[in-house]
């Protein structure tokens, strides 16, 4: 009999180690596609990730709820035992999160109890419930629901108003070319379609004015005048009108030798 019970713990605790081990998987493997495919991570795969999940706790659950595994909860832990020197073996099992078994570790790792502090809060949250009378709850309830109906409301009039704006920016009509913005472009930065226009006192043609020009839809012609006084000045020099006034450093020296 005793052999028998022995070979079911040791058959239910292989599956409860198996089923936790492929729900730690899964959820590092979430924990790591938040952190590092955030960019490209989109909702439907988030979900399937979630979904898997869900699905391993309900596995693992029917593991513990089945009738040929033994109450766990009528079993005792207790360390066989206790060194404050690392120990190998430890350290593979538990992944390297746990290197010593010593006595400060052995109250949280086989603690089969909340933390006391955790335990006191539950307790008052408990309490608070068992007092609040049936009334006051379904009050509670409603305006929770308000509260979820109101959110839910908001969320669909951002999404119809997302998709119009959606569907309208594609409808748009060009009201620009670009072809016509870079000639433009080009002719003003770097006199790309430049032509000499015609002077309309006669005589040189260079002393006229250049008409700017561009092949396109839009025609943009214009005449730059160039004053008669300027023409015979030589384009190297510059008239200067500006009066300097040098002083020796040592008349203007604060502290004289």
């Amino acid at each position: 009999m005793q052999q028998r019970e022995e070979k079911q713990l040791e058959f239910a605790l292989e599956n409860i180690v198996q089923r936790v081990n492929d729900l730690k998987a899964s959820i590092a493997s979430m924990i790591m596609k938040i952190e590092t495919e955030y960019e490209t991570l989109n909702w439907p795969n988030f979900l399937d990730n979630y979904a898997l999940i869900s699905g391993q706790l309900t596995a693992l659950t029917k593991v513990l709820s089945h009738d040929k595994c033994p109450l766990l909860r009528n079993l005792t832990l207790l360390p066989l035992l206790l060194s404050p020197e690392r120990d190998e073996q430890l350290v593979q099992l538990t992944e390297g999160r746990v290197t010593t078994f010593a006595h400060d570790l052995v109250p949280d790792y086989l603690r089969t109890k909340l933390e006391p502090m955790a335990e006191s809060k539950m307790l008052q949250v408990e309490h608070k419930a068992a007092n609040l009378t049936y009334e006051n709850a379904q009050k509670q309830i409603a305006a929770y629901q308000k509260v979820v109906l109101h959110v839910w409301d908001i969320v669909n009039k951002a999404r119809e108003e997302w998709e119009v704006e959606s569907s309208s920016r594609g409808n748009t009509q060009q009201n620009s070319s670009v072809t016509d913005t870079h000639l433009l472009v080009a002719a003003v930065g770097m006199g790309k379609g430049l032509k000499m226009g015609p002077n309309p006192n006669g005589g040189n043609p260079t002393s006229g004015g250049m008409m700017v020009s561009s092949q396109g839809r839009s025609n943009v012609s214009g005449s730059i005048p160039i004053p008669p006084n300027t023409q015979s000045m030589p384009m190297n020099k510059a008239p200067s009108t500006i009066k300097t006034n040098i002083k020796s450093a040592a008349q203007i020296h604060p502290y004289g030798r």
